[in-house]
């Protein structure tokens, strides 16, 4: 048996050979939105002409940058829009949304939130928590927002609300939240709802940890503009940081000019350590978006077949890369990370604790031994420390060294 030499019971090694076996109409799903997704990326390099001039630094302002400007609209064509802006000066998923939000909303301007409250590193940024300083509200742009259903989208709320809306924001993934991520089709209703409403508004998908795990992205559904981080899916645990924004094309400018500065916009830019990571990331996002899907499959049938609830069930559709486990203690949950982290490449060493961060009102517990700090495509897991102590699984970059660090967390769990 595959894991027994490294400390998994028989039992477990019996149940993960069950398991590979119970999921693989799933893992075969997944696999067929990766060769589309593949094609689609190849065709995009080659219809570019990414040639060995485009992978080079660049320094000081980074006037003419080749590389940087080819990529923009290489990614472009990945995700199916006008028009995209992919740096590294994007620090953060939480920074490329805050990046649109101020380029897209002025005094006066009502930012409509219609999949609940959003993520908590995004609630500072808009004025619901934190200090204020810098944030919309403190700009002067109002706030509202349409809480889910059941877990759903409520349209009838979303007709209503939205004529008074100057930017509608949907998230794609769920933070947080015990609900399951919403598809390009969920994205899609949601859009003819708000522009049946109000033609004029401005619709920005959060689409963190979704990309690639379809066929097709939000824009392709409708969304006026989508962004999230490079050191999730579409930077194929490559790109070592950044974020992009991704739409029409007209939106995309605005969102440039409040990146750098008024006057200068996308021009400026420069990166000293060369684009070849990005480049190659990408090419490689469909295969490792595909690894992360099939980890949180696993992990999903896993936990369920030990008596824990997971959403999405291991049978479920899946629009992101993120498994919920809900393990009912703190000491569940604290188990769960230090398995992981434990059975990750780098840091295997360390041990999570509970503790405060920036953006999170309650302390969080964090495992991501990972070769980008902060990368979630690769095996992560984390969590508030707040009932019912739910651990997000997401990530993972192959299969086989995800499993076991699953089971060994399974084999804890269930002691």
């Amino acid at each position: 048996m595959l894991f027994e030499r490294y400390g998994i019971s028989k039992e477990f090694c019996a149940l993960d050979e069950r398991l590979i076996e119970k999921c693989r109409d799933q893992f075969d799903a997944c696999e067929r939105v990766r060769d589309a997704v593949q094609l689609k990326v190849l065709d995009s390099f080659i219809k570019n002409k990414v040639g060995l001039q485009h992978l080079v630094q660049s320094t000081g302002y980074g006037y003419g940058d080749a590389g940087r400007d080819t990529f923009d609209r290489l990614f472009a064509d990945c995700v199916g829009a006008e028009d995209a802006i992919c740096r590294p000066h994007m620090l953060s998923g939480t920074h490329a949304l805050t990046v649109a939000l101020f380029g897209l909303l002025r005094t006066g301007d009502r930012l409509l939130a219609v999949t609940g409250r959003p993520y908590d590193t995004l609630q500072p940024v808009i004025g619901l928590t934190g200090t204020g300083y810098g944030s919309l509200r403190e700009f002067g742009v109002d706030y509202d927002e349409v809480s889910l259903v059941g877990g759903e989208p409520d349209l009838e709320e979303i007709a209503r609300k939205s004529p008074s809306a100057s930017v509608v924001h949907i998230q794609r993934s769920r933070g947080y939240e015990a609900r399951r991520a919403f598809s390009p089709n969920d994205i899609r209703k949601i859009c003819e709802t708000v522009k049946k409403a109000n033609p004029e508004t401005v619709i920005l998908v959060d689409n963190c940890y979704g990309e690639f795990t379809e066929t097709e992205e939000p824009v392709s559904a409708g969304a006026d503009l989508i962004a999230g981080s490079l050191i999730k899916n579409p930077g194929g645990a490559i790109a070592p940081t950044g974020g992009y924004i991704a739409g029409r094309a007209d939106l995309v400018e605005r969102c440039a000019h409040r990146l750098t500065s008024p006057g200068t916009g996308r021009e400026l830019g420069s990166n000293p350590g060369g684009m070849r990571e990005y480049y190659l990331g990408l090419y490689f996002a469909p295969q490792i978006t595909c690894e992360a899907k099939k980890t949180s499959i696993y992990a999903a049938a896993l936990f369920e077949e030990i008596g824990y609830d997971a959403v999405p069930a291991y049978d479920m559709p899946r629009n992101d890369i993120i498994t919920s486990v809900v393990t009912g203690s703190p000491e569940n949950l604290i188990a769960l990370c230090e398995e992981i982290q434990a059975s990750s490449p780098v840091d295997s060493f360390a041990s999570p604790v509970p503790d405060d961060m920036p953006g999170y009102d309650d302390k969080v517990i964090m495992a991501a031994g990972t070769f980008t700090q902060g990368s979630s495509i690769e095996l992560s897991c984390d969590g508030p420390m707040r009932e019912p102590y739910v651990a997000y699984i997401q990530g993972g970059i192959n299969l086989t060294s995800s499993r076991l660090a699953l089971l060994r967390a399974a084999m804890r769990m269930k002691r």
